[in-house]
């Protein structure tokens, strides 16, 4: 065995390391472009081996599937990064971009054989399949110095891809059979380029996907799984800072503090199934009824608290009654019709100097008159007037 032999064991090797590892990330994280970054590894192993290892067929029909697993390799991992970020993949012109490169190479290794031809065919399709990664990521913020670094691993790819054969070849000339191919410099570039690239892009999406592992255990913590509301703790996470911010801008807010009435006796009397159904369904119906930019969680038992950015007291009052009308509906069929889910809502609104803990005393105040006056109905928070004694001369 020569050492040219073992340097041609370099991509296969790095490529198959990274399948087995993206795949094992893929088992504890079953995120779409995890499997496809393994897949991509797995393609770019197996295409470097039929390329460098694998034995030469007639009319060397064995660079066929070698360079269509390089496209592949280009392809999955475009759509790794790219969907990464919840974009759309841009499968039909990454499947025409390697209808067509693939055509051209056959074009150069039957109907008219060279081996230059070749290259600029496979060269050129993966360039364009990195550029339409740099297309896609383009527009999008990057907020993180990971997603700096994403978009500049496919930028250089693609200029890699792109310049490399036009320079290199401009300047070696081309290659009158696959031995000289495969010890020429362009080809020793090609080799320990695409490694420090596929290294480079490797970790770069590791640490992607522990950022998103964390993320998500984040709102694991934060998010109340019955409801699909935020829990208290997430509440007061997001909804301080949101109020501050309200309140510095001196734009309106308020606050929203929902309970559903008589919820022991639904429990006593349908089963904690049932009461659990409704909880899930206040959820969802609360997620369907507000704003987008409404900060909404389950604070208690029975218990729910929303903040409206931007709501005055009318247009508070009109999403509270928006909430309660639209309950008996959202639960339709886990109580009986004539026993419908009912719920109570204070409502109260910013005030200059206000914190978090003083507007839900104050919505909390606002609830305790809705349910004293009766249940399912809305109101609103009133400060108690001052009265002020004048002592008469």
């Amino acid at each position: 065995m020569t050492g040219q032999f073992f340097i041609s064991l370099l991509n296969p090797g790095i490529g198959l390391l990274f399948a087995v590892a993206f795949f094992l990330l893929w088992l504890n994280h079953r995120r779409p472009y995890v499997a496809y970054a393994a897949g991509a590894y797995l393609s770019s192993s197996i295409a470097f081996l039929i390329m460098d290892v694998g034995p030469a067929l007639p009319m060397e029909l064995q660079r066929l599937p070698a360079n269509l697993g390089f496209l592949t390799t280009g392809m999955l991992f475009a759509a790794a990064i790219i969907g990464r970020y919840n974009l759309p993949i841009p499968w039909r012109p990454m499947a025409g971009v390697i209808a067509v490169s693939l055509s051209i190479f056959l074009w150069f290794l039957i109907g008219e054989p060279t081996i230059t031809g070749r290259i600029y065919a496979i060269s050129v399709g993966t360039g364009v399949i990195a550029f339409l990664i740099v297309r896609a990521l383009y527009p999008i913020e990057k907020p993180y110095l990971i997603d700096k670094l994403l978009f500049g691993v496919a930028l250089l790819s693609a200029a890699n891809l792109t310049l490399r054969p036009l320079v290199i070849l401009s300047l070696g000339g081309g290659f009158d059979n696959y031995v000289g191919f495969q010890q020429s410099v362009y080809w020793t570039t090609v080799e320990f380029s695409q490694a420090m690239v596929s290294v480079v892009a490797a970790l770069s999406l590791m640490v992607a996907v522990a950022i998103d592992l964390i993320a998500d255990l984040r709102e694991q913590a934060d998010t109340d799984q019955l409801s699909g509301l935020l829990n208290r703790r997430g509440f007061e996470a997001e909804a301080g800072p949101a109020l501050r911010r309200c309140l510095v801008e001196n734009q309106p807010v308020a606050l929203l503090i929902a309970d559903i009435d008589h919820f022991k006796r639904i429990n006593d009397r349908f089963g904690h199934a049932a009461g659990d159904a409704i909880i899930a369904a206040f959820g969802a119906h609360a997620l369907r009824t507000g704003p987008v930019d409404m900060i909404a969680g389950r604070i208690g038992g029975e218990e729910f608290a929303i903040l409206v950015p931007g709501a005055g007291i009318d247009t508070a009052r009109q999403l509270a009654e928006a909430i309660r009308t639209g309950m008996a509906g959202a639960c339709k069929g886990l109580v009986p019709e004539n026993q419908p889910a009912t719920i109570s809502v204070g409502l109260a609104v910013g005030a200059p100097g206000a914190g978090l803990s003083g507007l839900m005393r104050d919505a909390d105040q606002a609830l305790y008159a809705a349910k004293r006056t009766g249940r399912n109905r809305v109101r609103a928070f009133a400060p108690t007037p001052v009265s002020l004694t004048v002592n008469g001369a």
